[in-house]
């Protein structure tokens, strides 16, 4: 028993224990009578959940999208605008959330892939100005100042989630959902394809694959995943605004993907996790250790890291556990040997 929970490793304990700590935030803020942690957990594994899907196209075909935020701000204003009209039904909300996202994944994916490199990173960023815009530009839904839900969305009686630990389960439950998902996807066939155009195109067509079809699958898949963390992300904050879906946050998502290992199943919620963590604490880190008024500079800090992380990190945080296993591995095998 103790060989196989050793057998684990390093990366598996460090996995292991990632959920086991999110699984129990919601009974520590209640023990803690602190909401905070609830609220930087749930917003972790709901950009989690959004790096996940960027990961499915990033990580494992090589399309780096500068407008993955785009679905956040779909999935969250498909809740905020029928809220706005006072029409909280999930039912009817989460479909149209979804059904949006797909659509536009589908028709801005048909053109995107017909292009590789910088010009498909400046097309999706483009599109997704496009909505960006758009959103900005009607007045009727607080433009550039963001609009507020009243309410978050009704279940039809299954539960109830006004109260924020239920919604938190509902994201947690969700995140290991998608996952599992995108683990079963990259380990078919369907997800060899996308691995193998990633790696040499030409070979997978001349071996028969139709690999524009596979892409824009996996593209619209992605896009979907992404709206569903905009339809949680709007229910979270009560509060939507274009700002969502800017171009930046794209690249905080590109940031979290790389951070903890492009290509690694449980990558994304590292780099999520690392992420958020460094922008809520780095600050007043900084003002402790340093002097007070230091932490007004985080962000110089901030970037510094994820600049060393990038050029001397290989594989992000994922990458740096299996370096450890590996080193772990080796000294066992000289004590035996």
């Amino acid at each position: 028993m103790f060989d196989q929970l050793t057998g684990l490793g390093i990366k598996g304990w460090f996995t292991v224990l990632t959920l086991i700590a999110l699984a129990l935030v919601p009974a520590y803020a209640s023990y803690t009578d602190n909401a905070f942690y609830l609220d930087i957990a749930m917003r972790l594994i709901i950009l989690a959940m959004a790096a996940v899907s960027l990961n499915l196209i990033l990580g494992n075909g090589g399309m780096i999208s500068f407008g993955h935020a785009g679905y956040l701000g779909i999935g969250s204003y498909a809740v905020g605008i029928p809220a706005y009209y006072e029409f909280y039904e999930g039912i009817y909300q989460i479909p149209l959330a979804i059904g949006l996202s797909a659509l536009f994944a589908l028709i801005t994916g048909f053109i995107c892939l017909r292009t590789k490199g910088v010009n498909f990173i400046m097309i999706t960023m483009a599109f997704t100005q496009m909505i960006f815009f758009a959103i900005v530009s009607i007045e009727e839904y607080g433009g550039d100042d963001g609009l507020v839900i009243e309410a978050r969305s009704e279940l039809g009686g299954l539960m109830d989630i006004e109260d924020d630990t239920t919604l938190y389960f509902v994201c947690f439950i969700s995140l290991l959902a998608v996952i599992y998902l995108v683990h079963r996807m990259v380990n078919s066939r369907f997800g060899m394809v996308i691995k193998g155009a990633k790696g040499n195109e030409r070979r997978m067509q001349s071996l028969g694959f139709n690999t524009f079809k596979y892409q824009l699958a996996a593209y619209v898949i992605a896009g979907t995943i992404c709206g569903y963390a905009g339809i949680l992300l709007g229910n979270f904050t009560g509060f939507i605004s274009p700002e969502m879906m800017d171009w930046t946050r794209s690249g905080e998502l590109i940031f979290m993907v790389v951070l903890g290992g492009t290509g690694s199943l449980f990558g994304p919620l590292f780099g999520a996790g690392a992420f958020i963590l460094l922008e809520e604490y780095l600050s007043p880190l900084l003002d402790f250790v340093l002097f007070k008024g230091a932490g007004t500079y985080w962000q110089f800090l901030f970037g510094l890291i994820l600049i060393l992380v990038v050029l001397f990190v290989k594989g992000g945080i994922t990458g740096l556990l299996e370096r450890l296993d590996e080193l772990r591995n080796r000294r066992k095998e000289n004590l035996d040997g």
